[in-house]
């Protein structure tokens, strides 16, 4: 198919190096998901150099940076961050036609990075905390001072789904701890966030923060320079292997947040009324399923089976399926023709082994024909051998489980490869007590689940496949930094040695 530029949307964006922006002959051209053969807008893409210079650039401005402590590089963040929201309806705009969520969920995406980099400076009296480990007479002669310090130069590479809000988890506090950094954004939405990441790094001392965007084949060296001390990446799990593998040879650190197949638990004595359904709906389905943090499987008691069923059914009949920037639209295409290849995929195979399967809502037509639309759908309960149970569907379809007893569910709620997030919805605080601590994941949600109500002040990631390392919080400040011990001798505890 012909791909034509929507020239009264058109973007364009360049990398940003050493604090200069800076175009290139090649460029990524960015496809609209909804609108088949329509171009968004054009990204630099880098090149190996290009890459090279960043690293450069973030290594020249890293001394200084460190240097500045935590007050002086708070204070600092906060001058690059005012003005932010000034853009964020146009950042929003381009981000919808970009990634095909819908208006509202892009806005939102702008507005965490806000969110989550205020939070961070709040931490600055914390970053440098260090504590004093006092002499023992006759034992250890030496007072020692363990104090924290930064990395150094650090990668941060974001996926295509909620890109602004992900880079927030990590950015803000890599560069509170006093490293600099270079953001890699993706190379199928790299408009919207190029530009507010470059309008943040403007503001900031000439390359402390850098923007590159590009083929993944040149991207080597954001990862295996000797002089990269962290790659900090949020994505696929083969995707994470890949980065832990190229990281390997360089012995480069690294944080994992890689996908999830998060059960949400509901006992027999859950409330299921709108408000729990509401929470439950948009946990599922909020950008046509493509959250990490979504539920991806759903048990619930026998008895209740129905009763959740009708209420999910409810909410379904009236999703209307459409472009991201059309009013009324609910629920925008898949990001990728891939993608709704493959959920379209596992979707058939429930059918073909007689799951229910139960589809809502009509395909846009017109100019949206042939879009990365798919139907949202219910499987009722399906064998859990299925790829729609075992594996993460990221797309608009939730597998619901009956279970018998609550060691049943626990026990199916584990037996996977991930380990993300998890739910457990009752009316007995207790009960979610006992089930919530035996699931093995990094968060758990009370009588809700998703994005929307992650605590952006508590440290997020996974367990198992699910990840490695932590964000958010003084732990995502940590994760930056390392110890370092300086230990000074103690005359009277030293002469106690030689009695």
């Amino acid at each position: 198919m012909s791909q034509t530029v929507d020239t009264a949307t058109a973007v364009r964006t360049g990398l940003f190096i050493g604090g200069e922006e800076r175009f290139t002959d090649e460029v990524l051209k960015v496809a609209d998901p909804g609108k088949p053969g329509v171009i968004v807008g054009e990204a630099a893409s880098a090149s190996p150099q290009d890459v090279a210079d960043a690293v450069a650039a973030a290594k020249a401005a890293y001394p200084a940076w460190a240097a500045l402590g935590a007050e002086g590089r708070a204070k600092a963040m906060a001058d690059a961050i005012a003005g932010i929201a000034d853009d964020r309806d146009e950042d929003a705009r381009i981000l919808s036609q970009e990634n095909g969520k819908v208006r509202m969920e892009a806005w939102v995406d702008a507005l965490v990075f806000e969110l989550r980099w205020n939070l961070a400076l709040s931490l600055k009296d914390e970053v440098e905390t260090s504590k004093t480990l006092p002499a023992i007479p006759g034992a250890i002669p030496v007072n020692t001072e363990v104090a924290f310090q930064p990395l150094g130069v650090v990668t941060i590479i974001v996926p295509f789904n909620w890109p602004i809000a992900i880079l927030a988890a990590s950015l803000p506090h890599a560069l509170l701890a006093g490293n600099t950094a270079i953001v890699k954004v993706p190379p199928t939405t790299p408009l919207a966030t190029a530009r507010l990441v470059q309008r943040v790094a403007e503001k900031l001392p000439a390359g402390v923060l850098n923007v590159i965007s590009g083929k993944d084949e040149n991207m080597s060296g954001l990862i295996q320079n000797p002089d990269i001390a962290k790659v900090c990446f949020t994505g696929s799990v083969n995707g994470g292997k890949r980065i832990m593998e190229m990281a390997s040879k360089s012995l480069t650190r690294v944080t994992l947040e890689l996908g999830g197949n998060d059960a949400a638990i509901f006992l027999e004595d859950a409330i299921i009324d709108d408000a729990h359904l509401d929470r439950l709906y948009a946990a599922i389905f909020d950008t046509t399923g493509q959250i990490c943090m979504n539920a991806k499987r759903v048990y619930v008691h026998r008895s209740r089976l129905d009763e959740l069923v009708a209420g999910l059914e409810a909410r379904l009949q009236n999703v209307k399926l459409g472009y991201g920037l059309d009013e009324g639209t609910t629920m925008g295409p898949l990001h990728s023709p891939a993608q709704k290849a493959f959920v379209e995929e596992i979707i058939q195979e429930a059918k073909d082994s007689g799951a229910e399967v139960r589809e809502y809502g009509e395909l846009p037509g017109g100019d949206l024909a042939g879009g990365n639309f798919l139907r949202p759908a219910i499987v009722v309960d399906p064998d859990p051998s299925l790829r729609v149970v075992t594996q993460e569907q990221f797309g608009p379809v939730i597998p619901i489980i009956p279970f018998d007893t609550e060691e049943e569910a626990v026990r199916a709620a584990n037996d996977t490869w991930a380990g993300l997030c998890g739910s457990v919805w009752t009316a007995d605080p207790e009960a979610a007590q006992r089930v919530g601590s035996q699931l093995v994941c990094g968060y758990v949600w009370v009588n809700d689940h998703g994005a929307t109500r992650c605590d952006l002040r508590a440290p997020f990631g996974g367990m198992k496949q699910s990840g490695i390392g932590r964000e958010q919080g003084i732990e995502g400040v940590r994760s930056f930094q390392d110890t370092r011990s300086i230990a000074v001798l103690d005359p009277e505890a030293l002469a106690a040695m030689a009695h």
